[in-house]
């Protein structure tokens, strides 16, 4: 989902900047707000230039049964990724992974913790201090058709939007990616349609709608996730998720509560998290809905099969075992080891997605599922503490690292 994207980050935006779902931030190129690294991290290129230290035996950890099963499924999940694929933080190698790649699929879940210890050894990056934050998967109330109570349209990727020049840019600075834009009827290269726009109909009856949403601000957070459930009247589960962007810049709404004082916790003020935003908007519908719409991003999305929203390698993320992280500084696939100051999110994770707002060393977003208990997890999610990556073992030998 190319998080896709901690809600945290990109409902406060710290610094306006999509990559989605997700994720983060879970489908690569989605929406991707920036967000600081963890504390007192420096910036570095990738980790091995940043500098790596030895950390103690995998035992030491304390690898619980169960979280260990559920990242040994994650991690095997990811190997035909981890074997092909090049390590952008310069550590490992695709062959480094092959000998625990081979053992993982037929190795006893119940005993999961030996195999971490028989084929991993431990690494900080940098000093090791990690900052998280949380995404889930949305579930909202949908429909196929349009029917009463279901009005909000969920929009497929339209045609007409599509990467040029303008004619004012000139050819000396027409570097990397030209931006989103349209057409328009004289054939002059513009901006494609904001929120607004949207929301009032510019792409009404041209035949994108994918389903029909029944509340526009559960619809404005599912966007800001990336992916989601629509949970239809007939029972039926409708999985979508980014398909693209309307090429607008991404404002995050909560950074703009924060600047008028909405948010914090004093007497008129709501919770900077997710459920404390979305009470504001319920509380002031007018207000809300001029909010909402300073967010002129808007995401298009495609209907998904598969068990999962799939992370940015491809691989279906699963709940409360996958973990978004800049592939600069942990390489895809490595397990990570969280001790942080929020329980939920102590433990084992496997890294399978990255977002925009998931940059630099030690900055992870946990991603907890679907349903009530993700969405009040990830909603509220905010947790510091010591971040250990597990390389394949001899990797560190062959680095040098003593």
């Amino acid at each position: 989902m190319a998080a896709r994207f901690s809600f945290l980050a990109r409902a406060l935006a710290i610094v306006p900047a999509l990559g989605f779902l997700a994720s983060c931030a879970l489908v690569p190129g989605g929406p991707s707000p920036s967000a600081p690294a963890a504390p007192g991290a420096p910036a570095a290129v990738n980790a091995a230039a940043l500098g790596i230290a030895r950390g103690p035996n995998i035992e030491f950890f304390g690898l619980l049964p169960r979280d260990s099963a559920a990242a040994l499924d994650a991690f095997e999940a990811s190997c035909g990724v981890v074997t092909r694929r090049q390590d952008e933080t310069g550590l490992t190698r695709p062959e480094d992974w092959n000998l625990a790649c081979a053992n993982a699929p037929g190795w006893p879940r119940e005993n999961a913790a030996r195999f971490f210890a028989n084929y991993f050894e431990a690494v900080r990056v940098g000093d090791g201090q990690a900052y998280a934050t949380g995404y889930f998967e949305p579930e909202i109330l949908g429909s196929r058709t349009r029917r009463p109570g279901y009005d909000v349209p969920v929009y497929a990727l339209p045609p007409d939007l599509v990467r040029a020049w303008p004619d004012n840019v000139p050819e000396s600075e027409r570097t990397g990616r030209p931006p989103l834009g349209r057409f328009d009827s004289r054939g002059n290269f513009v901006d494609y349609y904001d929120r607004t726009e949207i929301e009032e109909g510019a792409l009404a009856g041209r035949g994108l709608e994918l389903a029909w949403a029944a509340d526009p601000v559960e619809f404005f957070f599912l966007q800001i996730q990336g992916s989601g459930r629509l949970l239809t009247p007939e029972g039926e589960v409708i999985r979508i998720g980014y398909a693209g962007q309307n090429g607008h810049a991404y404002t995050g709404i909560g950074g703009v509560m924060r600047d008028r004082g909405l948010l914090g916790s004093g007497p008129g003020q709501y919770s900077g998290s997710m459920q404390g935003i979305m009470q504001y908007i319920r509380e002031n519908p007018a207000e809300g809905r001029d909010l909402m719409r300073m967010n002129k991003s808007w995401v298009f999305f495609t209907e998904l099969g598969g068990d999962g929203p799939l992370g940015s390698i491809g691989v279906p993320v699963r709940g409360e075992s996958s973990v978004a992280v800049d592939p600069k500084f942990v390489p895809y696939g490595a397990p990570v080891f969280l001790q942080t100051d929020r329980v939920e999110s102590r433990g084992l994770w496997v890294a399978q997605d990255t977002g925009g707002a998931i940059r630099g060393p030690n900055r992870f977003d946990t991603f907890w599922g679907a349903g009530e208990r993700a969405r009040e997890v990830a909603g509220g999610m905010s947790a510091r503490g010591q971040a250990t990556i597990f390389l394949p073992r001899g990797t560190l030998d062959r680095l040098g690292i003593r």
